[in-house]
């Protein structure tokens, strides 16, 4: 019986074959650990000289494991045709799909869920996000852009009755600010204060919970957080004064050191530059070769001390303006630069020039002046709204509306003004646009025109001539990160479906920590217990499975890295179920999957289920087949056969 197994199991003629698969075998085990473990390696091989570096691939963690922000949408369809409610929320989940990818975040959850009572939820999961109030201000603004032009009617003033109205109005939000804080001194509740008082509609029903902010997100609350907590420390709420927004009470509960979404710390650099461009780059009138750029950088750097900087970049610069700023940079942040200017700027040392950095705009010398971290506080507030001149009058800005905005947009994208290289936003207008655009240009020729989002005026040019093709371009003073954001906002449009907030929250990630390091442990303790299990019943066999299902790990999980797949609490358990041996497993998984629909748990149990497959019927049969059968047969107990009596 054995002998007959056995030669049904081997066949020595294509021991040639064998090998070649056993080698292309070990060449994907070896790519996929390279993927799975890429950090591990790198830091071997930066130990030695002659080992390269591999990219480098993160897991993308869910909600559960990296912890974010939930926020759950109402999609009011009531306008629609039964037929077309469907496919309306589906346009609305694009667009807040569009939206939500303006933070950067690994893998965005965007779903449709209908309610049984006719009515569609959507929800979102922002993984790494804490700021929930950005989330809604990002997700739930359409960025207004206008176009105006200067309006010939004088501005009207308030009457007596109309600036008596806004004096009583205000001073009874002074005494409500000043009653709450005498309230807050007295030991009151302040999420209680906040949630019956605080006029923020956004945070009030959340105890006036703001979130972590910083100088680029929230400048005016910053501001009066940077001077209570300079005053009075952490977890003192105070009546910091009023903006032409409102009153504002202020908790600070915290403060840290800011980090980017890779969990480096922040900070802002001073510095200057000197530019040597060539033929080809961006901006570039020089003829000179990149040779010869080149080698008169590294030249000039020879001379560069830091005192004498300033001079050499105003005698040699090819940066416009360079012979009267002196290539004067000022303080900037991240994504304020391009990415080798900003990467040699931040690594950099304090006092030292740097360089020469290789950019789209030839090779800059980098002067490094100084650098500061950023520091961001988790804020509370009471939110005491007031009136103002401009609520009873409107703008009084001297400039009055065309028919021309954001609705007749067909693309924007970021461009570089040629002259300075500074970013620019560059406009589209489809053909209704592009003809009121030619109108307006056509009665303002010799006057400005202006341009602006939000209410806000960003750019205002004057037309020199009438602009035909309906191209536009907004000059704002933006860094690359704010050109990039604004194009990204004004593509992104409309909602087509009115949409309401019912619930948010924002998750920690220290329970999904907990769990990730729960999980692997058992994951670790099951493995080990099942090599175990199948080497001491299964001997020889045994230890040929397990090397394939290490072969199969290695794989999945490098699958999971390419897909990407994003991980979950159920995802890690779809993973460890299908490495497992386990019984009547389909009872398992279809019970686990009524239970709840986790795309995870399904994604993560099918890859799994599959390079098994392929593990089993490729990688241990090939490792099987590679024995010699002769050796075998006179070592049978390897089998967990008996020897055959001779």
């Amino acid at each position: 019986m054995s002998d007959n197994l056995l030669k049904r199991i081997f066949q020595p003629k294509a021991r040639g074959k064998l090998w070649w698969l056993f080698t292309f075998i070990v060449v994907i085990a070896v790519v996929a650990f390279l993927i799975d473990f890429g950090n591990y390696y790198n830091k071997v091989a930066n130990k030695t000289t002659w080992l390269p570096n591999t990219k480098e691939i993160p897991f993308r963690l869910g909600l559960d494991l990296l912890g974010g922000t939930q926020l759950i949408y109402q999609a009011d369809v009531s306008g629609f045709p039964a037929n077309d409610r469907a496919a309306a929320v589906e346009g609305a989940r694009d667009v807040i799909e569009q939206r939500v990818n303006v933070f950067g975040v690994s893998e965005p959850l965007v779903q449709v869920n209908p309610a049984s009572d006719g009515q569609y939820r959507i929800l979102v999961e922002l993984a790494g996000i804490k700021d929930v109030n950005e989330a809604i201000k990002q997700i739930g603004e359409t960025p207004l852009l206008e176009f105006k032009e200067q309006s010939n009617e004088a501005p009207r003033s308030l009457t007596a009755e109309e600036q008596k109205s806004i004096d009583d109005f205000n001073a009874t939000a002074q005494a409500k600010a000043k009653d709450l804080e005498t309230q807050l001194t007295a030991g009151a509740d302040f999420g209680q204060l906040a949630k019956a008082n605080s006029d923020d509609t956004a945070t009030k029903d959340n105890n006036g919970y703001v979130g972590w902010i910083n100088e680029q997100t929230n400048a005016n609350l910053f501001f009066l957080t940077n001077q209570l907590v300079t005053t009075d420390g952490l977890n003192k709420a105070k009546l910091m004064g009023q903006s032409k927004e409102g009153i504002e009470i202020i908790k600070a509960l915290n403060v840290r050191a800011a980090q980017d979404a890779n969990g480096q710390l922040q900070k802002t650099v001073t510095a200057s530059h000197l530019l040597i461009c060539y033929a080809g780059t961006t901006g570039c009138d020089s003829p000179i070769t990149k040779e010869e750029a080149l080698k008169k950088i590294t030249d000039l750097k020879a001379q560069a001390t830091k005192d004498n900087f300033t001079s050499l970049v105003k005698a040699n610069s090819t940066e416009p303006g360079a012979a009267t700023k002196g290539g004067d940079l000022g303080e900037f942040g991240a994504g304020d630069m391009v990415a080798a200017f900003q990467e040699a700027a931040f690594n950099g040392q304090v006092g030292t020039i740097i360089g020469p950095v290789e950019t789209e705009f030839g090779y800059h010398l980098i002067y490094k002046i100084g650098e500061k971290s950023i520091n961001e506080y988790e804020v509370a507030h009471i939110f005491v709204d007031i009136k103002t001149a401009e609520d009873i009058l409107g703008p009084q800005d001297g400039w009055k509306n065309t028919q021309l905005t954001g609705k007749y947009l067909d693309r924007a994208s970021v461009s570089f003004n040629p002259n300075d290289n500074t970013p620019e936003v560059t406009l589209e207008f489809d053909a209704d646009g592009a003809k009121l655009f030619e109108e307006i240009t056509t009665r303002n020729i010799g006057k400005p025109v202006a341009i602006f989002l939000d209410g806000n005026p960003i750019s205002v040019p004057n037309v020199n001539e009438k602009i035909s093709g309906g191209r536009a371009v907004i000059t704002g003073g933006f860094s690359v990160t704010e050109a990039k954001t604004l194009a990204k906002r004004l593509n992104a449009g409309a909602l087509p479906v009115p949409i309401e907030l019912i619930n948010q929250q924002t998750i920690g990630a220290s329970l999904g920590q907990s769990a990730v390091q729960s999980s692997l442990l058992a994951g670790i303790i099951g493995l080990l217990l099942v090599a175990l299990f199948m080497t001491l019943v299964y001997r020889l066999l045994g230890l040929l499975s397990v090397a394939s299902l290490l072969v199969y790990g290695l794989i999945v999980l490098s699958i999971f890295k390419l897909w990407p797949v994003t991980m979950t609490l159920a995802g890690m358990a779809g993973f460890i179920m299908s490495i497992g041996i386990a019984v009547d497993a389909n009872v398992l998984i279809f019970e686990r999957m009524k239970e709840s629909i986790i795309k995870g748990f399904a994604v993560t149990l099918f890859l799994g289920i599959l390079v098994s497959l392929f593990t089993a019927i490729v990688v241990t049969k090939n490792f099987l087949k590679l024995l010699n059968e002769n050796w075998l047969e006179k070592h049978q107990w390897l089998l967990g056969l008996k020897n055959n009596s001779k």
